[in-house]
């Protein structure tokens, strides 16, 4: 029974030590925190608003290490765990400290949060590598050497935060407009992008930046840029640019409902699945539109769908359907997911109108 429970003991404290950001509290903090390895840790309290803002980066800073034999990225509660708090003359939050490898005697962190600093200090003193894939962003980072050959681009659309890596706005808007290069990332022409305005202070001065995040959109046609003065959710954001981009993005990178249809060419199909003695005449004046189109792609694939329903039958549209699902669940490009999405979007036209009572 003793072996057991020691057992026990003792994966319980791998699972601990292997979490992402450990909790540590008065019964657990001497065994983790023991001088095996190098740990660095937060004392934090929950109500602190810049404990807050500091979270997601440091979060990102137990990831980076997670894999590591020699790191240990921990946090401590030290509202709750007082006498932790005490012990390491906490007077503030958040506090930082670190304690070398071999020993358990802590050393105050005075270095910056951004996540780049916190990665580089615990590297120079442990010797580990952190994981940098992780730090890979979903926007556009700016500076002089390439501001003008992206933001000043007259085929492009761009949006452009202005920020410092100090500033707790821009702390919490950083995961926000994440998602919303997420969303824009297949998107060539209609780019997310930010500028550290506190290293580049020349790109802040020449567009009138006086505070962070100062948020510009720069459209095709008037690259002085436009103050962006709207809200600040993710929607808030992808509205905007499927407005002024003309694209019809959602949140994760998908696209909606309405990407890739033709009001004009729906009217066809509905007319054309409503009378088959007119699907001929249909047919031929939906071809002899294309080249008027916008978007000639979907218009002709909007012809082949039509030309597939008189070969095979209105089946067609359900088989074809089905089809494109499938290959959309497998491992395909993003372009591709967007083209068969599109596809899809149309296909969706004929069947609504073939099989309502089915929906």
């Amino acid at each position: 029974m003793f072996h057991t429970s020691a057992f026990f003991f003792v994966l319980a404290g791998l699972c601990v030590c292997q979490a992402k950001v450990v909790d540590l509290t008065s019964a657990n903090f001497d065994t983790v925190v023991n001088g095996d390895k190098f740990a660095f840790v937060e004392f934090f309290a929950p109500w602190c608003g810049h404990c807050k803002a500091l979270a997601p980066t440091y979060e990102k800073l137990g990831e980076a290490f997670a894999n590591s034999d020699d790191v240990v990225i921990a946090k401590v509660d030290a509202d709750g765990e007082k006498s932790l708090g005490s012990r390491f003359d906490v007077s503030g939050y958040p506090t930082l400290k670190y304690f070398p490898k071999g020993s358990t005697s802590a050393e105050e962190y005075s270095g910056g949060r951004d996540i780049k600093d916190l990665v580089s200090f615990v590297e120079s003193k442990s010797g580990a590598r952190a994981n940098k894939a992780l730090f890979k962003t979903n926007v556009v980072d700016l500076d002089s050497g390439n501001f003008d050959s992206i933001a000043m681009d007259k085929t492009k659309d761009v949006l452009v935060e202005f920020y410092a890596p100090w500033c707790g706005h821009c702390k919490r808007l950083a995961p926000t407009y994440d998602l919303v290069g997420k969303a824009f990332k297949n998107e060539p022409n209609c780019v997310v992008a930010k500028v550290d305005a506190d290293s580049e202070k020349d790109l802040g001065e020449r567009f009138g930046v006086t505070g962070f995040p100062t948020l510009k959109f720069f459209p095709k046609d008037n690259k002085e840029g436009e103050e962006y003065n709207g809200g600040r959710e993710e929607q808030d954001f992808i509205d905007f640019l499927n407005e002024k981009c003309k694209t019809n993005r959602v949140s994760g990178g998908g696209i909606n409902q309405e990407a890739g249809r033709i009001d004009k060419y729906d009217d066809f199909v509905k007319d054309f699945m409503a009378d088959q003695d007119k699907r001929d005449a249909i047919l031929a004046e939906a071809k002899s539109l294309i080249d008027a189109q916008e978007n000639t792609k979907m218009a002709t694939y909007y012809t082949k769908v039509m030309e597939r329903v008189q070969s095979k039958g209105d089946s067609f549209v359900t088989v074809e359907l089905d089809r494109l699902k499938r290959l959309m669940e497998g491992s395909i490009s993003n372009s591709k997911k967007d083209e068969f999405s599109m596809r899809s979007n149309i296909l969706a036209q004929f069947k609504l109108d073939v099989t309502k009572e089915e929906l």
